[in-house]
């Protein structure tokens, strides 16, 4: 192809995109995951410093990893009896209070950041955005799951109520928190709009009269969620983000058997990480039934499976949406500091597979421009592996290695030869390559907004 040909399809490419980028819903969508960017790459940062540093199990003290725990105490056993060990445990369990308060509560952040900056797009005449703020955090309430079952010492199963599921707060309750979230703005502001408010008269102080204001149309919104979580639970024994799930599980689960589940698993996979939703809520119950079935027989060395978790985790690097290519990209290629400066910040969770700083905080969540590189940056390096594999130029997966081991190195130790690091070491190459003209395309993007 030649570099006319190249310049001219990026060219229209950067048309395309700048048309989609414009949209009134994604320039909100973008505002709040550049806003909830930032709480998220402490908590990337806390998990670095956790996993990798202080677990006694990790790859620095643990036997798993460099052994500095056997080394320093004699044995691994010894190690983890020691008082230094437990003194780190206990770290770790302070350190994790960072993402207690950041992305555990992810999506609650999301929906205050959303709901403020949708309001502000679409309903600018709403001087008062974080009124319907308010009454989308409570709709989100409303729709969550207000019990809890699990197992008593007897092992037997008890449901808690008044109980929050709090994993609906997190990553898994981001689709249905926007989901929530956009409809509060639409429901609450055409209320407002259509004056079905309570007017105060002009002695009432402002502050006062604009939450009298609210009065209404925050009681319909309200109403609205109340008949929607009611219904579900009445009739199908549920609640809304439940149901999401299970929706969004059963088209997967169905072709689980089949040959077909690789494609499905990971062209899917990427397209729900990109909507924010976890592609591991989805695919977890379906995984536990296949490919981590697979994982055990391949350790075991009853099977050779070529699909298995550890395939998906060797070949993809990172855990899909290869975290390191799109940092060396943004660093060698894009224009703008503060994309830069993102990079910095996320290159040392990135070295050890933590993706939250970087896809958070760049974004590349709901970015329209990066969306064709993060699914590529799934699709590609899987069926490569899988074509490699095929050929005999890389093993099947036998080995289990823990998830923050760095790319590269990882690859050697889940492959047991220096072709499967090679092969890591080819794909953050082809993956930058590919991310590229994507960093040039919103440098051209951003240069013709500033203008």
């Amino acid at each position: 192809m030649s570099i006319l040909s190249l310049s001219t399809m990026q060219v229209g490419l950067t048309k395309c995109i700048s048309k989609i980028a414009g949209n009134r819903l994604l320039l909100a969508l973008r505002d709040t995951f550049i806003m909830t960017g930032v709480p998220l790459m402490i908590a990337g940062i806390a998990i670095m410093i956790s996993s990798v540093f202080l677990d006694p199990n990790g790859i620095v003290f643990g036997h798993t990893g460099l052994s500095l725990g056997a080394l320093f105490y004699g044995t691994n056993e010894t190690w983890l009896a020691s008082d230094m060990a437990t003194k780190m445990v206990m770290l770790q369990h302070y350190c994790n209070y960072f993402i207690n308060g950041t992305m555990a509560i992810n999506a609650i952040l999301i929906i205050v950041g959303f709901t403020f900056f949708g309001t502000r797009r679409f309903y600018p005449k709403n001087k008062e955005p974080i009124v319907c703020v308010f009454y989308a955090i409570a709709a989100f309430f409303i729709c969550l799951p207000w019990e809890f079952t699990t197992n008593d010492v007897n092992q037997q199963v008890v449901t808690l109520s008044g109980i929050v599921n709090t994993r609906f707060i997190g990553q898994e309750g981001i689709f249905t928190g926007l989901l929530v979230s956009g409809l509060t703005i639409w429901i609450f502001n055409r209320l407002v709009e259509k004056n079905y408010t309570i007017k105060m008269p002009d002695s009432v102080p402002p502050a006062v009269a604009r939450s009298f204001e609210s009065l209404i149309p925050g009681s319909f919104t309200l109403l609205v969620f109340v008949v929607i979580a009611a219904v579900l639970h009445g009739w199908f024994n549920s609640s809304v983000p439940e149901i999401l799930l299970t929706l969004l599980q059963k088209p997967t689960l169905a072709v689980a058997s089949t040959p077909f589940f690789a494609i499905v698993a990971i062209t899917t996979g990427p397209l729900l990480q990109w909507f924010g939703i976890h592609a591991t809520s989805v695919w977890g119950p379906i995984f536990g039934l296949t490919w981590t079935i697979n994982d055990n027989e391949n350790i075991m060395g009853v099977a050779h499976h070529l699909y298995s978790t550890l395939f998906f985790n060797f070949s993809t690097v990172s855990s899909g949406g290869m975290t390191i290519a799109p940092i060396i990209a943004v660093y060698l290629f894009s224009r703008r500091m503060e994309n830069r400066n993102t990079a910095k910040i996320a290159l040392a969770p990135a070295i050890f597979n933590i993706s939250e700083p970087i896809n958070f905080g760049l974004p590349i969540i709901l970015n329209p421009v990066m969306f064709i590189p993060y699914v590529l940056s799934w699709v590609v390096p899987f069926f490569a592996a899988v074509l490699l594999t095929n050929m005999g130029l890389l093993p099947i997966i036998t080995h289990n290695v823990p998830w923050t081991v760095p790319p590269v190195i990882s690859g050697i130790l889940f492959s047991g030869q220096i072709s499967g690091g090679l092969y890591q070491l080819g794909v953050i190459v082809v993956m930058t390559a590919i991310y590229m003209p994507f960093v040039k395309i919103a440098n051209t993007i951003n240069e013709k907004a500033a203008e």
